[in-house]
């Protein structure tokens, strides 16, 4: 097993997994606290619909891979690769704004159905708030997947335990709680996902070098930046490891070393700076005052 492979599918699967698996225990709680339990059972329908259309997705997007000759395979690969490191990155800020009211709005969502009488439109609002998670993870783990293809077996077994993992903390957040602080664990996971799509990214810069060089296309900044190959291979132990969790290279093209760290930089110093206050609602002017 590549324990560097099946780490980054954990974290992965964690991470992820418990956005889905609070959002479960928030409406769960809801349903429970105001007399609608026994309409639980949609949730879980929707829930589990969403878990199963998302893995279909993933398999779908890691087998599709294979199917390509060259150039389309490496086209493919950037591609799947660029996008998940996009989606991911749009989720750690929409995360990072929304947190706060993720639960007001579910309430809000929760009695908006039943008032309208259509129980089972519960099971919808469950697909529909668990599906989005689901299919970012299913994105994200097939691009890491396909980043380490060797050891695709080891992401999926990483992923099934940080799911399983994420499953605790739901259960956990439903039982009220409060071993794991929430805000803290957004925090740092999430400065572990700016480093995991970060390798995504510059290994999607390097697929699409594959592709100009194999068009014939010449491109500024191919040249190999360092060469650590002798010192820290990434085939074998700790650049093994590195490359599944970092995207390290052993001998990085000096293009692909520069969107690797322009964009941890980048990204860590909009992540971790200080959210803006919310603008305040203007008080209504009184005539005469």
């Amino acid at each position: 097993m590549d324990l560097g492979a099946f780490t980054s599918g954990a974290f992965i699967g964690l991470r992820e997994g418990v956005e889905a698996a609070l959002i479960v225990a928030i409406v769960l709680a809801y349903l429970v606290r105001s007399g609608n339990g026994r309409h639980a059972g949609k949730i879980w329908l929707g829930t589990l619909a969403a878990a199963a259309l998302s893995a279909l997705l993933g398999v779908v997007l890691f087998v599709s891979v294979g199917a390509f000759r060259e150039p389309w395979e490496q086209l493919f690969e950037g591609t799947t690769m660029l996008v998940a490191a996009a989606v991911v990155t749009w989720m750690l800020f929409w995360m990072r704004r929304q947190a706060a009211g993720l639960k007001g709005d579910l309430h809000a969502a929760i009695e908006r159905v039943l008032g309208e009488g259509t129980a089972w439109g519960l099971a919808a609002l469950a697909f529909a708030s668990v599906i989005r998670e689901g299919v970012e993870t299913a994105l994200f783990l097939a691009a890491q997947a396909t980043s380490v293809s060797t050891s695709a077996s080891s992401v999926a077994l990483g992923a099934i335990a940080g799911l399983g993992g994420a499953s605790l903390i739901g259960w956990g957040f439903y039982r009220g709680s409060k071993a794991v602080d929430l805000r803290k664990f957004f925090r740092w996971t999430g400065i572990a996902l700016v480093f995991i799509a970060a390798g995504l990214l510059s290994k999607a810069v390097h697929e699409y070098l594959e592709v100009a060089g194999l068009s014939g296309i010449s491109v500024i900044g191919t040249q190999p930046a360092y060469d650590l190959s002798r010192y820290l291979s990434e085939d074998a132990g700790i650049g093994q490891f590195l490359r599944a969790i970092l995207g390290y290279s052993a001998s990085p093209e000096v293009l692909t070393l520069s969107v690797h760290v322009l964009y941890v930089v980048g990204i860590l110093w909009l992540y971790l700076r200080p959210a803006r206050p919310l603008d305040p609602t203007p008080r209504p002017t009184v005539a005469g005052a």
